[in-house]
């Protein structure tokens, strides 16, 4: 299109101007079917005079005027341009943002930005903003993490939301999609209605399902939610990732049930270090799977209870962790011979708070190993290395060393002149006050003030008990491995939990004492009777398993330890249990459960949508937002207007506006009347409904603050 310059008339303030439409466009598409843009354009300029002939286009009238017909034309032009046909609305709609322009109040995007800004194709269609509002909508979740549409029925939220998410998805940027909105009507109570759950959630979510059709191939629908990579549930379900109650958490001052867990609470992250416990959400009766690790370890979850795991693919081309759901992975555990999701590991070790210990760690590492604490007998242990030989000594205010011949060394008291001869010995008595006096080498353990200290102090007593009773076990081509053996099960055990609360794995066997070929004690047969418990173990580089120089030599020659990994070994149905759902502080979300497992609740590398945000409780909102992940978008959409709460029932969407406000990477778009994009009779329905609201300080048609009663405040 030309357009000649404008041509002033003697009055004052009138103008024309002259534009061509070039050949390639017809006239049809210019003016519309039976002339109905050009009526739409002379209704909104009643005193301006336009003629067309051929494909001429003459205006005469008010400068003002004349200047924005014109840059009409030009912004249409530029649409047609793009292949995309103009219609009434959009021509009512460029009138409007370019009258707000002129007025100083408006935008500076212009009609042809916001009118051929494509979000997908499908199936022979596009989706794109048909507003500025929405544009600047559509704009916001490209640029934020968080953000908030809202505004009334028909102003395209939730189907722009749900086309920037499939968009998201098909790009790659996130792995899955995650729809969902309060099932308020039921009150969230899902389990009391008839039917399958999905005959329950489907009258909730049916506008959700409407436009995930209108975007992807119906058949492939299916196939993706079969696989997890989209999840349309209920808010409520969207918490239910979940352990049961009795499942232990690890904390500061040791391990905790789940479900005493409080808000405020602390509970012990992947690095090792507490994270506060920002919200406690009791889920019901569901049921649990037990999640078996390939070294023994194991814990219970639901099966919507979610895990960072990588394949061995992920590990070699440098690709992320991933989050799945305990079902997504049922049936998929193996690649050919492998094991095929790997856990996360403690980055650190646990931090315990540093507790007095009546006996040096290293020297009580070496009694539980080779000692003999039996309390008849002056306390004894057996080396023939001159190292751990001295080293109770040395350790030990108040004992003196005593060698017995061949390996056995008795710990005297060291005398003093005037020492009256019934003193007790100094290791006795500490052996008295852990319990452990009396024990024999298949009762033996280690106290909880070792056990739950800070990591100096578990690794002195695991070094005490390697150097004493463990070694090398060096194979071919592979890292070197330690081993450790007792016949006590409670050692056993205890053994297992300072290697893992270390950042380590360990793996334990039985060797039965029955069959077993005799032993030899000062040249004489001693046949075996207890079993004997084997513990093979790998610890993190930098965490020394040896004292002994000669061990520990040998382990840096033979590679060290290499790196402790665990691969979910099995995941086996067990029953039906009352459980509870925890969201932690720490940035990656994850907390260690039993066996030193690390679980989280978080949703990462996902596009999630809330729907109908106006009946979500503060606490749904908050437990909502907080399960925000890494590499992750959420987009929540809703009404104000239309809160279907009880009486008395605060809004969680009118809460979060008054909080996050302002807060970096939380966007709000509001959307009104002028933004509906259905019939042209809901915008005037909805203006309406506002303009009697203003008028009798109502709200959706009841007192404001209250479902149909005056002085209920804050919905």
């Amino acid at each position: 299109m030309t357009q000649t310059p404008a041509a002033h008339t003697p009055a004052q303030g009138q103008a024309r101007a002259q534009f061509t439409v070039p050949a390639q466009h017809p006239m049809v598409t210019v003016l519309g079917s039976g002339d109905s843009l050009l009526r739409v354009i002379e209704k909104a300029f009643p005193g301006a005079d336009i003629h067309v002939r051929g494909n001429e286009i003459s205006i005469a009238g008010d400068s003002v005027d004349v200047a924005l017909i014109s840059r009409v034309f030009e912004e249409m032009m530029l649409v047609l341009r793009t292949g995309q046909p103009m219609t009434e609305d959009a021509v009512e709609r460029s009138i409007a943002m370019l009258k707000a322009s002129e007025g100083g109040e408006g935008p500076t995007e212009t009609p042809a930005e916001v009118l051929t800004q494509n979000i997908l194709s499908s199936r022979g269609r596009t989706i794109r903003p048909k507003t500025l509002n929405q544009k600047r909508y559509v704009d916001a979740i490209d640029k934020h993490t968080i953000v908030f549409g809202i505004g009334p029925a028909g102003t395209g939220k939730t189907y722009l939301a749900m086309a920037k998410a499939v968009q998201a998805l098909q790009s790659k940027q996130v792995n899955r999609i995650i729809l969902t909105r309060p099932a308020v009507e039921a009150g969230e109570r899902l389990g009391f209605l008839p039917g399958t759950l999905y005959e329950k959630i489907d009258p909730y979510l049916r506008p959700l399902y409407d436009a995930l059709h209108d975007m992807l191939d119906p058949d492939s629908i299916p196939r993706l939610m079969a696989a997890g990579t989209i999840e349309v549930a209920p808010l409520a379900y969207m918490r239910g990732r979940a352990q049961p109650v009795f499942t232990d958490v690890l904390t500061p001052d040791g391990w905790r049930p789940i479900g005493d867990l409080q808000v405020g609470d602390r509970v012990i992250g992947s690095n090792g270090e507490p994270t506060p416990v920002l919200g406690v959400y009791p889920q019901g009766e569901k049921d649990i799977y037990r999640v078996t690790a390939q070294d023994g370890s194991s814990t219970l979850c639901c099966g919507e209870h979610l895990w960072t795991v990588r394949t061995r693919d992920d590990e070699r081309r440098g690709r992320p962790w991933r989050v799945l759901e305990t079902q997504e992975m049922i049936g998929n555990l193996r690649a050919g011979r492998h094991r095929r999701y790997e856990l996360p590991m403690l980055t650190a070790p646990v931090c315990f708070p540093e507790r007095d210990v009546p006996m040096d760690p290293y020297a009580l590492g070496l009694l539980l190993g080779d000692g003999c604490p039996t309390g008849s007998t002056t306390p004894a242990f057996a080396t023939e290395d001159p190292e751990p030989a001295m080293a109770p000594e040395a350790a030990l205010p108040g004992v003196v060393l005593r060698h017995r011949g061949g390996p056995d060394h008795v710990l005297d008291r060291a005398k003093a002149p005037g020492d009256v001869i019934t003193l007790e010995n100094p290791v006795t008595r500490v052996l008295r006050e852990l319990d452990l006096l009396r024990t024999r080498p298949h009762t033996t353990f280690v106290p909880d003030v070792y056990l739950r200290n800070t990591a100096e102090v578990r690794l002195a007593v695991l070094q005490g008990l390697l150097d004493s009773d463990g070694g090398r076990v060096v194979q071919r081509d592979r890292t070197c491995r330690v081993q450790f053996t007792t016949t006590s099960i409670l050692l056993r055990d205890d053994v297992v939990a300072l290697v893992r609360s270390l950042g380590g794995v360990a793996y334990t066997r039985r060797r039965a004492a029955a069959g077993r070929e005799p032993g030899f004690a000062n040249g004489r047969e001693t046949g075996h009777r207890h079993d004997a418990h084997v513990v093979d173990i790998r610890l993190p580089e930098g965490i020394e398993p040896f004292r002994l120089a000669r061990e520990r030599d040998r382990y840096h020659a033979a590679g060290g330890g290499g790196r402790p990994v665990r691969f979910i070994d099995s995941i086996e149905p067990a029953g039906r249990e009352e459980c509870v759902c925890i969201q932690v502080a720490a940035e990656d979300s994850l907390y260690v459960t039993q066996d030193h497992l690390l679980t989280h609740n978080t949703l990462n590398d996902a596009f999630i949508i809330l729907d109908e945000a106006q009946n979500t409780s503060p606490e749904q909102m908050k437990m909502f937002l907080t399960r925000l992940g890494f590499d992750s978008k959420i987009v929540i959409t809703g009404d104000v207007t239309q809160v279907d709460l009880p009486d008395g029932q605060k809004s969680g969407l009118r809460q979060v506006q008054e909080i996050l406000e302002g807060v970096e990477d939380v966007h709000f778009s509001r959307l009104s009347s002028h933004d509906v994009v259905r019939h042209k009779l809901v915008g005037r329905i909805v203006d309406a409904y506002e303009k009697y609201d203003s008028k009798h300080g109502t709200q959706n048609g009841t007192h404001k603050g209250g479902r149909g009663k005056a002085g209920h405040k804050g919905k």
